[in-house]
């Protein structure tokens, strides 16, 4: 009987091969991932597996403009551009700074009912798989796309982690299995766990010819197929389908497969996207910077306030400080240009917020409306440099149309030739922007600290979240949560404090915004002031200790010859871990400065001792406590 189920259910996992026909297969160099394309009924179809066991059992792919279907009754002409392609680039600020990839790439050649091309691009990584759609025939010429059939088949037993579609992304990550998955549209990344390993669905490269995606399983819950924007979003403004010429080609999808050690260090989505496109990136330097907002609300009214910010900044030694929204309505002994001086007396470097603005939002928090039309934008831009403001935090975007797209990576492109470094809120999420414009240090897309002053339901929240981001939002790109609060704000925190500081080493950001009164860090013993001074926001490398999602995580990551390791509770009870310090560089020691959980949450613990590769470290964690850790090499 036993023998006879597994033979059934073999079968069952295996059905789809056999009821169609293989036209072509396609291993990672590792051999780790595998692509089989099959033809079934009507369609084309794609099966990825890891380690042979089937992690997402079909890929539906198709695509429709306004003249041709590029889904149904497409004909297997063959394959082409077989062979291998390497990704090998710097980065200036992430999660890694030299990044290396190779897949074994290959294009899928197919043919509609009107002998018209479709072409599909795709690279097998061995951290995951990449494709698109390519229109090459210019004979096409203007492209208008009705809809991308692009749909990934998810099991009903598959664990899920994803957030409900709304195009801020500023909502939490539903854990969904079996009789519990619910049908709606959904937001990038979406992780899942299944047959023992696990995938995270994202895009990238998106670019001006095309729109932002997300996912929808309305039709049916276990198939999530790629969407387009819905009309009401950016307040109507701009239109749903996307509009193109030929040659042209989509956006990547992207699947990071494997272990969770693979999906949290990997650098795919950049790895995919076009190369850096500036020329001279010296003015582009991550830092830390000093933050009004979250203590304060509508402190940078306030120019006394705001000089505190500053006196923070030097203080702590870091690099910038952050006039946020109503910036131009400074008062109390001085105004935006006084901070701004006064900012820059004292070496500390000025960013700015703005809203936006334009048709496409109702926000009307200001400045609004200067960076909408390029003349305009570039007049504000080149106003800025001249009074010394190093970057720009731009919010209130609402929408992931076409016309959107462009509007970022204007922005972008435009603050590039005024040396302006830029932050995204209020937006989408990443999609490999970072890597072919450095100067995007980060970008929101997050349900993060700002919401301990908006909403009741973070103070619950938080620990969770907190552990689940570095396996989903954080995996794609820099993340600006805001970090690091050890008072509380109009809702409390739950987390520990020193949960809190291992914050500062768990998310990943090229502007790391610091929360708190400059009060709670002046209070901070001089080691933890001293840890938040060098504390890197730029790593050279990241390494995954142990985790799971919504329930722990423990990361290390490397500057230099420095490690930092930090690890976070997301459950209600107390943990102790043992971390092995499989990082460290063998026959090397070194010394550490430790902070753990003390008696409460308010209570932090210094350690300090001296460590080797082969040693490991006891760590007692509160419910939603945590620890973190800076070693640097013994000078003997």
């Amino acid at each position: 009987m036993i023998r006879l189920l597994y033979i059934i259910i073999l079968l069952s996992i295996n059905i789809s091969i056999f009821a169609a026909d293989i036209l072509f297969s396609q291993y990672s160099p590792n051999k780790n991932v595998k692509v089989t394309i099959t033809k079934q009924s009507e369609y084309i179809i794609a099966e990825v597996r890891y380690k042979e066991k089937i992690i997402v059992p079909e890929i539906r792919l198709g695509i429709q403009e306004f003249k041709e279907n590029f889904y149904k009754q497409l004909s297997y002409v063959g394959v082409s551009d077989k062979g291998f392609v390497t990704s090998q680039y710097t980065n200036i600020h992430g999660k890694k700074k030299n990044c290396k990839n190779k897949g074994s790439a290959f294009t899928l050649l197919l043919e509609n009912s009107k002998n018209k091309r479709l072409n599909i691009e795709f690279v097998v990584y061995d951290d995951g798989i990449s494709f698109r759609y390519v229109l090459a025939n210019q004979e096409l010429g203007d492209l208008r796309f009705i809809k991308e059939f692009t749909t990934y088949h998810i099991p009903k037993e598959a664990g899920r982690w994803i957030q409900r579609y709304i195009s801020h992304y500023e909502g939490d990550f539903l854990y969904e299995k079996g009789n519990e998955i619910s049908k709606g549209e959904w937001g990038y990344p979406a992780l899942i766990h299944y047959n023992k390993y696990w995938a995270l669905f994202t895009e990238a490269n998106n670019d001006r010819t095309y729109c932002a995606t997300h996912l929808s399983n309305i039709d049916d819950i276990t198939c999530y197929q790629v969407v387009y924007p819905h009309k009401e979003e950016g307040n109507g403004l701009g239109e749903v389908y996307p509009v193109a010429s030929t040659p042209w080609a989509s956006p990547w999808r992207v699947v990071i497969l494997g272990e969770l050690k693979n999906i949290v260090e990997s650098t795919l989505v950049e790895d995919v996207s076009k190369p850096c496109s500036i020329r001279n990136t010296d003015w582009i330097k991550p830092g830390s910077s000093s933050w009004v907002y979250w203590a304060y609300n509508h402190g940078t009214k306030d120019y006394k306030i705001c000089k505190e910010y500053v006196d923070l900044a030097v203080a702590m030694q870091w690099e910038y400080v952050l006039f946020d929204w109503e910036w131009d309505q400074m008062s109390n002994g001085g105004t935006i240009e006084d901070a701004v001086r006064y900012a820059i007396s004292k070496g500390v470097k000025p960013l700015i917020w703005y809203n936006s603005g334009g048709e496409h939002n109702n926000v009307l928090s200001t400045p609004r409306d200067r960076l909408v039309t390029k003349e305009n934008r570039k007049k504000e831009f080149a106003r800025l440099k001249e009074l010394g403001i190093a970057g720009i935090k731009i919010d209130f975007f609402e929408s992931d149309k076409q016309n959107m797209m462009k509007y970022y990576l204007d922005i972008l492109d435009d603050a590039a030739d005024y040396e302006l470094m830029v932050n995204f809120h209020g937006c989408t999420v990443p999609r490999g922007w970072s890597r072919t414009y450095p100067n995007l240090m980060t970008m929101e897309a997050v349900y993060g600290a700002e919401q301990y002053n908006n909403s009741a339901y973070m103070t619950e929240a938080a620990a969770r979240l907190n552990c689940i981001y570095p396996f989903t939002r954080n995996v794609i790109g820099p993340m600006d949560y805001t970090p690091v609060a050890f008072t509380n704000s109009r809702h409390p925190h739950q987390t520990s404090n020193t949960h809190e500081l291992a914050l500062s080493v768990i998310f990943e950001s090229g502007i790391q915004h610091w929360a708190d009164r400059p009060d709670s860090f002046y209070k901070l013993s001089n080691a933890g002031k001293d840890f938040m001074r060098n504390v890197p926001v730029a790593w050279d490398e990241i390494y995954f200790v142990d985790g799971i999602p919504g329930d722990f995580v423990i990361l290390a990551r490397r500057k230099g010859k420095d490690w930092y390791l930090a690890g976070i509770n997301g459950s209600n009870f107390n943990r102790n871990f043992a971390v092995k310090l499989d990082f460290l560089s063998l026959g090397v020691k070194y010394k550490a400065k430790l902070f753990v959980d003390g008696l409460n949450i308010n209570d932090i613990k210094e350690e300090s001792g001296l460590f080797i590769k082969s040693n490991d470290i006891q760590v007692k964690c509160l419910p939603q406590g945590g620890f973190v850790a800076h070693f640097s090499v013994l000078e003997e």
